[in-house]
């Protein structure tokens, strides 16, 4: 029996705040909305327990609570949500094939809104102990490691927030960032020099995480003296940067050297009908506002096109 391939005005990939805003102004305006999302709705946002930056909420709102309300308000106006990961597009004149393992939907236009995904050390040990110490969210993870000590590895926003995430459980958290000053904000490093708990480990990378079945220890070089030290964690947290989730789209749409999509003022993608909106945009201040107003501006100009 042939594959049922169901019809959509408007197909997003990506239930972050760029995805979810998308959907909010495609369902208000009556076009026929689906959301992929290859994870849980709220994208890399919802590992941040307070957002203080989001017009609106001057004490500040949970990350998880921002985008659970976006995705309501989405619904409300009547978009549908499938937790699946896209594999491939595929554009034949105006209409477009999204690509998923629980089957094909066809669109009319399509706003990519994927985000980025978490970058990996590339050290050995990182893969093995994955799920076993290694993690890539204190949000998720924190409470396994009450009263440890743990390690986190980066030095921008994500890095600091993890740090301050994990003073609420573990006993003793090392910061090690392979600078001599950190790339966070402002705000925020004086939040983390602060806290007492936090200790920060300057010019130094992660060469090896060791262990039986589970992390016990980080192998550690200084980047300027080439001095190899050991640090005893039970954690490890790496926030190290993002890589745009465009592996997909290589062979599709135009993208940039880091992997990110190419699009114009109007969010359109060298592919007429596909826009880009948020983290995954060439250009993209990756910031929880931004994110939204891409998802405006991406979904108003796809009603446009759709409208013909």
């Amino acid at each position: 029996m042939a594959e049922s391939i169901k019809k959509y005005d408007v197909v997003i990939i990506g239930g972050g705040p760029a995805g979810l805003s998308a959907g909010i102004y495609t369902a208000r305006a009556r076009f026929s909305t689906l959301l992929i999302e290859k994870g849980g709705v709220g994208g890399q946002i919802i590992n941040s327990e307070m957002v203080e930056n989001y017009p609106g909420f001057p004490q500040g709102i949970g990350g998880i609570d921002l985008t659970q309300a976006m995705h309501q308000q989405a619904t409300k106006f009547g978009m549908e949500t499938l937790y699946d990961e896209v594999t491939g597009i595929k554009a034949s004149g105006k209409q477009k094939t999204v690509k998923t393992s629980q089957g094909q939907f066809t669109a009319k236009a399509v706003i990519i809104a994927g985000g980025a995904d978490r970058l990996k050390l590339g050290v050995p040990g990182e893969k093995e102990f994955t799920g076993k110490g290694v993690s890539y969210c204190a949000t998720c993870d924190g409470a396994f490691f009450r009263d440890k000590a743990v390690a986190v590895v980066g030095g921008g926003n994500a890095a600091v927030t993890e740090a301050l995430e994990l003073t609420k459980f573990a006993s003793k958290i090392t910061l090690i960032h392979r600078r001599n000053e950190l790339r966070a904000t402002q705000i925020m490093q004086e939040r983390i020099k602060a806290d007492a708990k936090i200790k920060i480990s300057w010019d130094t990378v992660v060469l090896e995480i060791l262990g039986d079945k589970a992390v016990e220890k980080i192998r550690l070089q200084n980047v300027k003296t080439r001095k190899e030290s050991t640090l005893p964690v039970s954690g490890v947290f790496v926030a190290v940067g993002s890589q745009p989730a465009t592996g997909y789209l290589k062979e599709v749409l135009k993208l940039d050297n880091v992997g990110a999509i190419i699009a114009n003022d109007r969010l359109e993608t060298s592919v007429p009908g596909i826009f880009a909106a948020g983290d995954i945009r060439s250009g993209s201040i990756r910031q929880v506002i931004s994110a939204a107003g891409d998802g405006a501006i991406a979904a108003v100009n796809a009603g446009k096109y759709v409208s013909g």
